[in-house]
Formats: structure tokens, sequence, C-alpha cells
């Protein structure tokens, strides 16, 4: 099992240590506080006192000088943003024994110029012990599947411990037993919100009930939804990890016209793991600037890898659209900007999702790298007299609403009806009375003009 394998792990790097050799490792984490965990097990197990560093960085000599000293291990978590000049200092302390612990890969550039490069090991998933640190932190027997409540959230054992005593408050306040709900909520509260700053946060508001999609899109994102749920279990456990540095994370391409439902979708996978959601628009990220895109993306991942949320990155056709031969310079960047997105993708231990108007514009070889690819049809009449009823099911109508006319006359998608429900809603608000069928009729309308379309021959509306 996945408790094993970190046990293993944590006992041959302490045999390597107890043998004098190497001298310096970066130990990788998938989740926030896995590597240091993993650091202190083996140096316990090598029978090794530690000095704990986290900055800052004037310290370093005498930080060496007391490990020399004391013969002592050096553990360094929290890696500033250029960790270069730190992981060469370090590096150089060729009698100290150093675990530099981080989520990001290793660069080699942090150890040019004469350092010595680190042992770089990936710390195997520890999904066994950190159910085992909810149970502790919560005290007591859940009414519900503890495991997996917590198996989207990668927090660190004094995160666990914060989000169990805000859970327990939670139920208190509410005058209730404990529940999911109130463990989900509490451990989003204590994931990282860095990512605010490169995207927009959706904290999700809707359940299945939302979508009116048809039975295979619908059926494929609750794989979606049970993928992201159990892949530990299948990739870690069962060890079916594709291998070829891919991470342990779930990739999907949402494709169909404006207003089909993309985004909600995004959303509602969201709500089902009690995750936030992130929206990037890659069109945004993209820079006329060389190694600029590529720069905006990894503060991206970045941020992703500390923060457990779904993130969906809008536009995908600004990165992964179709490309012909390479003709100039812009063709050769382009492609580089591709290629480095799509392997950030492919080792990115999260959920990610991307969104294309259109799927033709995007290029084959890379929705093959692909878990699961969603195809939003544009709503049929039927669908659409759906959508109608459940954008109005909490507004008050009138006697004898011709739903059943307004959807088969206008071709409008989930987005446009939602839109015309609004607008038919403040035509009702604004004379204090009920929406009526002239109210939708004026809302669809609306929605006509706004996409410069012909309106349809309304007949006897």
């Amino acid at each position: 099992g996945e408790g094993t394998e970190f046990t293993g792990f944590a006992r041959r790097l302490a045999a390597r240590l107890s043998a004098g050799a190497p001298p310096t490792v970066y130990l990788r984490e998938g989740r926030e506080g896995e590597a240091l965990t993993c650091a202190a097990t083996a140096l316990h197990t090598a029978g090794l006192a530690a000095l704990h560093f986290a900055g800052p960085e004037d310290l370093v000599p005498a930080l060496l000088r007391e490990a020399r000293l004391s013969g002592s291990a050096v553990v360094v978590s929290a890696l500033p943003e250029h960790p270069a000049h730190l992981v060469r200092e370090l590096t150089s302390a060729a009698d100290v024994p150093v675990l530099i612990t981080g989520a990001q890969p290793y660069d080699p550039h942090w150890s040019e110029h004469g350092a010595a490069d680190p042992l770089v090991l990936d710390v195997p998933g520890h999904r066994a012990g950190a159910v085992r640190a909810w149970a502790a932190a919560l005290g007591e027997e859940p009414g519900f599947d503890l495991a997996a409540t917590v198996a989207p959230y990668h927090l660190a054992a004094d995160r666990i411990a914060r989000a169990a005593r805000a859970a327990k408050a939670l139920a208190v306040f509410d005058g209730t037993p404990l529940t999911a709900a109130h463990l989900r909520v509490a451990a989003r509260r204590q994931s990282a919100s860095g990512l605010e700053r490169h995207a927009r946060r959706i904290r999700p508001a809707v359940d299945w009930t939302d979508l009116v999609l048809p039975e295979r899109p619908l059926t494929q994102l609750h794989e979606l939804a049970l993928r992201a749920r159990h892949r530990d279990r299948v990739l870690g456990d069962w060890r079916l990890s594709a291998g070829g540095g891919r991470g342990r994370g779930v990739l999907g391409l949402f494709a169909g016209e404006s207003g089909t439902g993309k985004t909600l979708s995004a959303e509602v996978v969201a709500a089902e793991l009690g995750l936030d959601l992130y929206v990037v628009q890659l069109s945004s990220v993209v820079d006329k600037f060389v190694g600029e895109t590529e720069k905006n993306l990894e503060r991206i991942f970045a941020e992703a890898d500390r923060t457990d949320a779904v993130l969906l990155f809008d536009e995908a056709d600004a990165v992964f659209g179709k490309r012909s031969e390479v003709k100039d310079s812009h063709d050769r960047y382009a492609n580089m900007e591709s290629a480095y997105l799509l392997q950030r993708l492919e080792s990115f231990d999260g959920i990610a999702l991307l969104t294309t108007n259109l799927r033709a514009n995007i290029d084959e070889a890379f929705t093959r790298r692909l878990d699961l690819v969603v195809d939003f049809p544009f709503p049929d009449p039927r669908q659409r007299l759906a959508l109608w009823r459940h954008s109005l099911s909490h507004v008050p109508c009138a006697e004898g609403v011709e739903l059943d006319r307004v959807a088969g006359d206008f071709e409008l998608a989930g987005g446009s009806i939602r839109s015309a429900v609004v607008t038919a809603a403040y035509l009702a608000a604004g004379r204090d009375g009920q929406v009526t069928s002239a109210d939708v009729l004026e809302g669809a309308r609306r929605e006509y003009r706004k996409a410069g379309r012909l309106l349809p021959d309304e007949g006897s509306w």
C-alpha cells in the first residue's frame, strides 16, 4: 500500500544518510508537508539530530557552522522564489547532510557554477498517514466516510489540526453532529489563496441538478469527479500510474459553443469534490515577449501546487491551437509555449480542465494526452425548454407562460437563456408583477440582438 511505500522510502533514505552519502538531497513532495515528514522520519531512523531552516539566507553560514559543531543535519523548507543562491550555498557544504524540501521540480540551474547537484527524489504519497492525521485531529469517529471526504485535500499536519478544530466549531454552531460538509468547508479555508493573484476564484454554489445536459456528457462529468476522488487509490495503491513523469492529476477538455455549460459544469465538479474553482484566461497569460508566457504559467502552477482546487484554463486555443510547420520565430516560440504547458499539465497532481469553443481547433497530439474530452452540444428544443424551466424555477410566473414556444422559436444556449430570464425577471420586478410570456419573449429578443442575429418569425406572439 501507499503507507508501506512511504515508510520503505524513508528507511532507504535513512540508510543513505547513515552511510554518509549523498551530502545533499532534494525531496520533492506531491502534497504539502509530505517531504518534511519524510525528512523527519529518515533522520530519526538514522539517529541524526536536525536543524530546521526556513530563512533568512544570511543565516546560512552560521547554520552550517552550528551543524558541523553539533553533528546535525540541516533540513530546509520554504524555498524562496529564486532559490539558486541558497541552494548553491547549501550544496557547497560537503561535510553536512542537507535535506531540501519543496513542491517545485528541481531546476539544474540552481546548482551551476561549480556547486554539486543534489540527489533529487520524489517523495511517495502518504495518503494513509493523512487519513490517520485527520482521524487523530477529530478525536472521534465521524458518521461519514472520512477517507473519501478528505481525499481531495493535501494539507500539512498543522493545517489538518486547524481544519479539524474549525469543522467541529462549525458543527457546534449549527447545533448538529459533525458532517462531511463541515469538514469540506474547514479544509477549503486552510488551502492557500495565492492563486487569486492570477485567476478568478469561484466558490461553487451549484450541484448536479443545475446541469441540463445529454446523458453522455453528464456521465463523463460524473466520471471526472470519480477519477479525482479515487486517483490516489488507483494510481498509488494499485500502482497504475502512467509513469514518464506524469503526475496523479486529472486532465480534461470541455469543448462546445459559448454558453453551452462548460464553466458551469466545471463548477459542479468542483462542488462535488468540495473544492474551489479557479478560472485562468489563457489568452491573458500568453505574452508577446519570449519566455514570459512560460514564466506566467509557472507562477500559476507554483501556487496551484500549494492549493487544493480545480483549475479551469479558459480559451485553450490560445496555446493548444493547431499549428502548421514552423515558418518563423513566432511559430517556434508558440510551439515552445504549448510544449511547456503540456509538460507542466502532465506533471501536475491536481485537477486541470481546459475549455475551447471549437474542438477542431485543438491539436490532436494534445487531446490524446487527456483523461477525458467532454463535448457540450448546442441544446435542442427539448433541452432548451428544460433550461427555461430550470432558470425560472424560483421566479414568480404568471399562468400560461408559453415556454415551449419560446424554446422552439429561439435557438439559445444555456448561458443566453439564463441572461434572458434575468431580463424577464427585471421587467416583472419593475412593475411589481409576475413574469409573463411577453417578458420571456423580450428577454429572448434581447439575447438575439446582442449576438447580432436576425429575430425568428414569431407568428402570433
